[in-house]
């Protein structure tokens, strides 16, 4: 325990003085190396190497870029339109707008941050023109957005497989009725917050506007179903349903909206080549402090300590989600899983625990820390959506965002106590 000591304190030493969490997890790494009376630093570099050499993870890189060309292709503001026309009559329509185009958002990049970009660009702005106070408008659009890597495919689920040696198809398919059922929580919670504040807004459209519309954003809209229902029935892994999506968003892109050019091909790669290799280099950070664990026999030494709630497993599971949730807040969803994953899933699998279920339970509970700050990355990316105007203060988007948070957590206890609504749906899928 001297070793998970010695990583806690200089995790959060070295946090606390800004350095970039890459380098973080590496001087964590080199410390615990010096911890156990080691010194030869090559054993990290390989480490490192090693950690980045896996093929499942190389569908990061390619839902990344298919990421980068649907937001310049035109993709995202078809799903956002034809959200309108099914639920913008609604009182209210543009949050319930939100929340759809969030749900076929998140069959296309997996990115919780992508999922905040896109959408907030696009819906933030038309919010405030609504009539919507900007900070509430931002809050909603976050609290959506953390969804994107619950319904697959989802990055995060890529690495917890990568971490835990688990199905990555499974692991995909735990999150998609959790992630509805958080969506039809937060539409709850919009229902009552609109009557609330005093929003009366709705948008009707004539039948010939509708199906130009529903015309426009057929492509958009099979994509997600061919991703989801490929990888479901196993006509492709989750590395060659990442090729897919970047084939197939390029092609409509180009050839049938005809808003990707071949000169916007040199930004999107060099936009998505620096999202991918910050990832990549978290990894590389986290796998090398990860193998001193290992060495360190952390995971016995924390199953020893939880020992006596081995033959409880809710209250096992509560004391490990509280756990997630104030490490979801001072660290981002990738890094958490790769430093805890391996740590934890020994202990629940001990306990009789379905990994399956306790990955969806840990990936929806890192989740929430996205919008919560400091980290909060989530949250501060859908502040950076909307420059127009006034820039809404934190506070404020806080404020509002309570009720939508409070609303996620609920759901999360509600599936730690009845495991079935995770449990039974992938029995099914699976």
């Amino acid at each position: 325990m001297t070793t998970f000591l010695v990583f806690l304190g200089t995790l959060f030493g070295f946090m606390a003085l800004g350095l970039p969490l890459a380098f973080v997890l590496l001087i964590c790494a080199i410390f615990m190396m010096l911890s156990l009376g080691q010194s030869d630093i090559m054993v990290i570099a390989q480490n490192m190497v090693s950690g980045m050499n896996n093929f499942t993870l190389m569908a990061i890189p390619f839902f990344m870029l298919a990421g980068e060309i649907m937001d310049r292709g035109g993709l995202s503001l078809r799903i956002v339109r034809f959200a309108k026309v099914v639920v913008g009559r609604i009182r209210g329509g543009l949050g319930y707008t939100a929340i759809l185009a969030t749900i076929v958002f998140s069959g296309l990049s997996g990115s919780a941050v992508a999922d905040a970009a896109a959408l907030g660009a696009i819906l933030i702005p038309l919010m405030i023109k609504s009539g919507y106070r900007k900070s509430r408008s931002i809050a909603f659009i976050a609290a959506g957005a953390i969804v994107a890597p619950m319904i697959p495919p989802s990055i995060p689920m890529i690495v917890m497989g990568t971490s835990t040696g688990l199905s990555v198809t499974k692991l995909f398919m735990s999150g998609l009725i959790p992630g509805l059922i958080v969506c039809l929580g937060l539409m709850a919670a919009w229902f009552f917050v609109v009557r609330i504040d005093g929003y009366d807004d709705c948008e009707t459209f004539t039948w010939e506007e509708s199906v130009a519309i529903m015309k426009d954003s057929f492509p958009a809209l099979m994509m997600p179903i061919l991703i989801v229902g490929g990888i479901r029935f196993g006509i492709f892994t989750a590395t060659e349903a990442g090729a897919f999506a970047v084939v197939y968003a390029l092609l409509v892109c180009m050839f049938y909206y005809k808003e990707f050019s071949y000169k916007d091909v040199g930004q999107v790669l060099i936009s998505a080549a620096i999202s991918t290799s910050t990832t990549m280099f978290i990894v590389a950070g986290a796998t090398a402090a990860s193998i001193y664990f290992t060495l360190a026999q952390v995971p016995a030494a924390i199953a020893g300590a939880l020992g006596g709630l081995i033959g409880q497993p809710i209250l096992l599971l509560l004391l490990i989600n509280v756990f997630l949730l104030c490490m979801g807040m001072v660290m981002d969803c990738t890094p958490n899983i790769l430093v805890f994953a391996p740590v934890l899933f020994p202990v629940i699998q001990k306990a009789g625990i379905d990994p399956y279920y306790f990955a969806c339970l840990m990936n929806f509970n890192l989740c929430l820390g996205l919008i919560t700050p400091p980290v909060g990355v989530v949250l501060y990316v859908a502040m950076d959506a909307s420059r127009e105007g006034e820039p809404a203060r934190l506070g404020a988007v806080i404020r509002d965002l309570a009720p939508f948070i409070g609303v996620e957590i609920v759901c999360l206890f509600l599936m730690i106590f009845v495991p079935q609504l995770i449990q039974v749906p992938l029995k099914w899928l699976t």
